[in-house]
């Protein structure tokens, strides 16, 4: 690049995270001219792999423990709110002016006449320092709602303050929040569950009224944001289906189908809600003094475990008790007796065979068999009552 008299830019969250000190993840390079030249030579020089989207005016390049990704500096508009850009290629001072905020539109100069220049036209700097979110200019939310999001995300996230114009324009323009697609509105709620400050993310969402501008079923009492502070403790790939199954645990059932649809929730996603609100059916069984783990099993084995996670965290102190143990324990319980020692035992193959299994799990769960010698034993007695019932 240097040789051709080129620049290549370092821009957006990486430079933001630079000044924050933080781990860098997404590693974003501009150039201002042939992206995909600029991209095979990085692959030559470094030994890597080069993914080319000339279309697009991007590419990837990928070598062992890093990524980086390349674009044209390029300008956008939009014909209407909630459309995707249109877009052109440009310097890089314009590509900085069609950015989101002013902490995500610095740049730095890697390469080119002044390496280790900062381009910061819109006070990003000083708005890192001062830890404050501002938007660039007054319709930036209604270009593209998709940022309201993104406000509380990063104000979240940062434990920034969303500066007041900002927030006025928020505020004014959350009915666009209708204009986005349900595909690209779940994927801004698919990112907020992943935060590591997903509490404060949602509560702060919660204030600004922002969850339900996506649907008016999305509001949360006290008990709902609790649990949406401890999605951090689940699985990374259970926390958007278990956070969508908090935001509707108090929806009817259609108005959780309509969520489902507005939002084009995927199957897994939408069998969760609908597992919660099914599960929440049988709190009152999930809850009664009398319910053996057996029982809390059968009950819960048959619904998504996102579900299950759900309202371990929102629902009754006992029956989310039991359902935390069944997750942490009873569901791995199984008999130390298997198929093939049960037909040695003389169970025949089929229902016979698959209800003592069953069975036996049942009374290992409850205590009534600790050895191999009872299971044994809980056979036989099992096989002798099925051959005096047949006789009958």
């Amino acid at each position: 690049m240097e040789r051709r008299g080129g620049s290549l830019f370092l821009v957006g969250g990486a430079v933001r995270d630079l000044f924050l000190g933080s781990l860098l993840v997404d590693v974003d390079l501009v150039v201002e001219e042939d992206v995909i030249a600029v991209a095979n030579d990085l692959g030559r020089r470094l030994r890597a792999k080069v993914v080319r989207h000339p279309r697009f005016g991007t590419a990837i390049v990928r070598g062992s423990g890093f990524r980086l990704d390349l674009a044209r500096a390029r300008t956008e508009y939009y014909t209407r709110p909630g459309a995707l850009p249109t877009v052109r290629p440009s310097t890089i001072e314009e590509d900085l002016d069609r950015r989101d905020f002013t902490i995500n539109a610095m740049a730095l100069r890697l390469v080119g006449e002044r390496p280790g220049e900062l381009i910061d036209l819109h006070g990003g700097e000083r708005d890192l320092e001062r830890g404050i979110l501002r938007v660039l200019h007054g319709e930036s939310f209604q270009d593209d709602a998709t940022r309201i999001f993104r406000a509380v995300r990063y104000a979240g996230r940062l434990r920034f303050r969303i500066e007041r114009k900002t927030a006025a324009c928020l505020e004014r323009d959350r009915g666009y929040v209708e204009t986005i697609s349900g595909t690209r509105l779940r994927r801004e709620f698919e990112r907020i569950a992943v935060e590591a400050e997903v509490g404060g993310i949602v509560r702060l969402a919660a204030r600004r009224h922002v969850l339900e501008a996506a649907h008016q079923e999305f509001t949360l009492d006290s008990r709902a944001l609790r649990a949406v502070s401890c999605l951090p403790a689940l699985p990374t790939s259970h926390r958007d289906a278990a956070f969508f199954c908090v935001l509707l645990a108090r929806a009817a059932p259609s108005q959780a189908e309509d969520a489902i649809g507005r939002l084009a929730m995927t199957g897994r996603q939408a069998e969760a809600v609908a597992g919660l609100l099914g599960i929440q059916r049988l709190a009152g069984e999930l809850s009664a003094a009398e319910a053996r783990p057996s029982r809390i099993a059968e009950l819960l084995s048959p619904r998504p475990v996102e579900a299950v996670e759900s309202f371990a965290l929102i629902g009754p102190a006992r029956a989310a008790r039991r359902a935390r143990r069944y997750l942490d324990e009873w569901r791995f319980v199984r008999p130390r007796l298997d198929g093939n020692d049960l037909q040695r035992l003389g169970v025949a193959r089929g229902p016979a065979l698959g209800s003592t299994i069953h069975a036996l799990r049942a009374a290992k769960l409850d205590g009534r068999v600790r050895t191999s010698e009872d299971e044994v034993a809980l056979v036989r007695e099992l096989t002798e009552a099925r051959v005096n019932s047949s006789r009958g």
